[in-house]
């Protein structure tokens, strides 16, 4: 597996642990694999599968998980396309209720959300739009919450080496929804603070305040 020079500099500068970013993903097991490996969840859930209902069923669950998973074959570099700029600014950037979809690693039930990131440059910028590409890649991916907030904020800390990075998730499991405890309108709030956010409250409590709000879809 070959880790791009971007994917490199996170992990050396990264103060937690990730996983490995990989620009390529070999599967140990065939399409057909899955694809037969999900009529035999249909035939364990009592149901058959050979039914027209349900006859392209396990083709499609397949392509499903796949496009839900496919942040394990996206690379950072591929995702910025050189979209980092220098600008001799100092001031707060923030993207806030960015629309987050993922998927529980201990289920694979849906996880609903949105995420607030900001940045104090250091002489570099990002496109907008990169900051939500790259919460779109580290989402679609098996995921618990707490990492994925970590992995968004390294990775913008490692790409531009801000003054600080701040990235705040609010989401609401399905495993919590529709299984177990069955609770729904909990919401889980999970945050990641990096270099001044982390060091300055008042600083960190101007994002805080600038993100505030009911945590609802609409």
């Amino acid at each position: 597996m070959t880790l791009s020079k971007s994917e490199r500099s996170i992990i050396n500068s990264s103060q937690h642990s990730l996983p490995p970013l990989t620009t390529e993903h070999h599967s140990p097991v065939s399409e057909a694999d899955m694809i037969q490996a999900v009529r035999t969840l249909l035939l364990g859930l009592g149901e058959d599968p050979d039914r027209e209902g349900l006859r392209d069923t396990p083709k499609r669950v397949v392509k499903a998980l796949k496009f839900l998973t496919s942040g394990y074959h996206q690379s950072l570099d591929e995702l910025l396309n050189g979209a980092v700029f220098g600008e001799d600014t100092n001031e707060m950037v923030l993207v806030r209720d960015i629309d987050l979809f993922s998927s529980c690693e201990h289920h694979i039930l849906p996880i609903l959300g949105r995420a607030h990131v900001a940045y104090i440059p250091n002489g570099k910028v990002i496109g907008l739009s990169k900051i939500a590409r790259i919460c779109e890649m580290y989402a679609r991916r098996l995921q618990v919450q707490e990492r994925l907030t970590a992995q968004i904020a390294d990775a913008l800390q490692g790409l531009l080496k801000p003054q600080g990075v701040a990235v705040v998730i609010e989401a609401t499991h399905m495993c919590m929804v529709m299984r177990g405890v069955q609770k729904p309108g909990s919401w889980t709030s999970t945050s990641a603070v990096r270099g001044v956010f982390a060091e300055d409250a008042k600083t960190r409590q101007e994002f805080m305040s600038l993100i505030r709000h009911n945590p609802a879809f609409h």
